[in-house]
């Protein structure tokens, strides 16, 4: 057979066709060289939508793993445990197998081979069955982008616009305003169009040969069809470090792909000359917010997206194909509050895998979120490559990927021009990497919200205390531990903490209701102090790495309203309330503590209050719960990562 598919290479015994496991590497077209395994070629078949997550088969780039590795994924399968249950398991034939097909991905001879499949069987410790193979042409490649450009773009000393309106309202006079009302002086600016001396207050020139001196980002909020002749200039004049897309329609009408994939190949070519040319952001692009850069080009004006600081540091980006999401997420979440937000659009030229390369690489980002639609060919391997140099140097990476139906495929084809791609493979392989992933948009919210509130605390293991007055939460914590590829565990108490526990509900007179145990009912009558303690309790207590403590809003004894008509003073604002006894418990204890106020918007104020001052509040216990089990299974796996 050659190029390395004999049985033999591959640790198979041939034999005919099995159904025992199915085992083989496919060159994708967004991660090449994937290895897969899992339920032999009959239940395959019939396995769709019925297993959970890594039971049916797993997957993982050649780049990123190797026999030993793979094994242990593969063991979460049904089809391992099938043969583990039959005490068939042959770990070492099993791992000899993987390695040799992951070295053969590797290899040179690999960027020929389509697909491999090996259907195998198990006799006596051996695998036994028949290799088959299809060829494939190389794939063809793209220049490198000159990404460390990707600096100019997020903080431009001189910043240019095409497309500016004199006297109307059009999206480059909203980008206008918006730049300078988020604090970016008019000397920083300059505007391209003939017969106008200025508009604004800033500065206007007839056509780019006429700039005094290089731009580090020009905004090009032209209509589409100016756009081709305009990025020809862009490139000829060489007066410009990084530009920005705004427009739509290029390559997602039926009329544009051919021309847009021109235009991106002539901005292709213009990186291999001296400096690498210009990079471009886009298009159909939102923009960029900037905090660090000083300065917001979203065409959504200010009034309609205010952007308060709700964190003391800013530490974390936001990168996303639409421009929307980003939208909706920070109008719904302003805790999220990331330094940096980036709508990527049609990705022309600058792609998920070069903002994720460049992002992993900077030290003063501790958490990055990102919205996919599809990968440019080849990219989805740089992206996973980027996941886990961000992962190993201790960053933490959320993803959520849209087209997971063939619905929904289609909805992105008409979008963003992009191709979605197999999403059972795509969560595969980027968890595989150290990403976390989420399946809908609530869950990539709380991913990113709980890892940027957690990034600095120690996760030591899976073992979680629950703590509320009321009885469905301390239920509800401990049914909400399970996720379908990780558990985590109600801690045991230690005697000490049993005690302790047992003093502070003696203490509060409620030690006659409740009894001590993990997770706990204290009671509704528990006031804040009695929650606070208790949680201070579980915090230290070592056989515990996490707390979860419904707050009861709506329980009398609780300081939760903003103000109290039956009780006057007794509500936020009192000393003696959470919203200031909590904080300081979250600073002085490692561990992850989640406060969970479950209650309707009269109770706002209290999660909002809390939240900033840096605590981390969910609005359910379900809710909150599983995001914990998400985030601990993610950081107990990258610490395996970073060795």
């Amino acid at each position: 057979m050659g190029n390395g598919l004999e049985p033999a290479a591959l640790g198979v015994v041939a034999g005919g066709s099995g159904d025992d496991l199915r085992v083989g590497l496919v060159n994708t077209r967004e991660f090449g060289m994937v290895i897969s395994a899992g339920l032999g070629a009959s239940d395959a078949a019939l396995a769709g939508g019925v297993f959970a997550k890594d039971r049916a088969v797993v997957h993982a780039s050649v780049e990123l793993t190797d026999g030993a590795a793979f094994l242990t994924r593969f063991k979460r399968t049904f089809a391992y445990q099938r043969l583990a249950a039959r005490g068939l398991a042959p770990d070492a034939a099993l791992e000899k197998c993987f390695a040799a097909l992951i070295d053969l991905g590797r290899s040179e001879a690999g960027r020929t081979i389509g697909e491999v499949t090996l259907d195998l069987a198990v006799k006596d410790a051996a695998l036994v069955g028949a290799v088959s193979s299809k060829p494939c042409a190389p794939a063809p490649t793209r220049l490198a982008r000159p990404i460390a450009k990707i600096d100019k773009l997020i903080h431009p000393e001189k910043i240019g616009i095409v497309g500016v309106s004199a006297s109307g309202m059009n999206f480059g006079r909203i980008i206008l305003k918006n730049l300078m009302g988020s604090g970016c002086p008019p000397e920083r600016l300059v505007i391209i169009r003939p017969e106008e001396s200025e508009i604004d207050g800033v500065k206007c020139v007839a056509s780019l040969a006429d700039l005094p001196a290089k731009l580090d980002l020009l905004i090009v909020a032209v209509p589409s069809g100016a756009v081709y002749p305009l990025v020809d200039e862009i490139i000829a004049t060489d007066k410009v470090h990084s530009v920005m897309l705004i427009p739509g329609g290029l390559g997602e009408t039926e009329a544009s792909v051919e021309p847009a994939a021109a235009l991106a190949a002539r901005i292709n070519a213009a990186h291999g000359r001296g400096d690498g040319g210009p990079v471009f952001l886009g298009a159909n692009c939102l923009g960029v917010v900037s905090h660090p850069g000083g300065y917001d080009s979203w065409f959504i004006p200010l009034e309609r997206l205010p952007k308060p600081a709700k964190k003391a540091k800013r530490n974390s980006v936001l990168l996303s194909q639409s421009g929307a999401f980003m939208i909706t997420r920070i109008s719904r979440n302003p805790w999220l509050d990331p330094a940096y937000m980036l709508a990527l659009g049609n990705q022309t030229d600058l792609t998920h895998g070069d903002m994720l390369t460049y992002f992993a690489a900077r030290d003063d980002i501790e958490t990055i979120g990102i919205y996919v639609e599809g990968f440019k060919d080849g990219d989805g391997l740089d992206f996973v490559r980027a996941v886990r140099k961000a992962v190993a140097s201790g960053k933490q990476v959320v993803v959520y990927k849209s087209g997971r139906t063939e619905a929904g495929a289609a909805g992105v084809m008409g979008h963003t021009a992009s191709v979605a791609g197999d999403p059972v493979l795509f969560e595969s392989v980027v968890r595989q990497a150290g990403a976390m992933v989420a399946e809908d948009v609530d869950t990539f919210d709380d991913l990113f919200y709980i890892a940027g509130a957690f990034h600095h605390k120690t996760v030591g293991g899976n073992r979680v205390g629950g703590i509320s007055g009321a009885g469905f939460e301390a239920v509800g914590i401990a049914d909400s531990t399970v996720t379908e590829t990780f558990r985590l565990e109600m801690g045991q108490l230690s005697p000490d903490t049993v005690a302790k526990v047992q003093e502070i509900l003696v203490a509060k007179k409620l030690d006659s209701l409740v009894t001590v145990r993990n997770s706990i009912d204290i009671n509704p009558g528990a006031d804040d102090e009695c929650h606070l303690a208790i949680t201070e309790a579980f915090a230290q207590d070592p056989n515990i790495d996490a707390v979860v403590v419904g707050m009861d809003p709506t329980a009398p004894s609780v300081m939760a309203l903003d103000a109290s008509k039956l009780r006057p003073g007794w509500d936020i604002h009192n000393p003696k309330s959470s919203l200031h006894l909590f904080p300081p418990i979250v600073e002085r204890n490692d561990k992850p503590i989640i406060a969970i106020v479950d209650g309707g918007p009269l109770y706002d104020a209290m999660a909002g209050g809390l939240m900033d001052k840096g605590v981390c509040v969910f609005r359910n216990c379900m809710r909150g719960t599983r995001a914990l089990a998400r985030y601990v299974e993610a950081r107990l796996y990258a610490a395996t990562l970073r060795g």
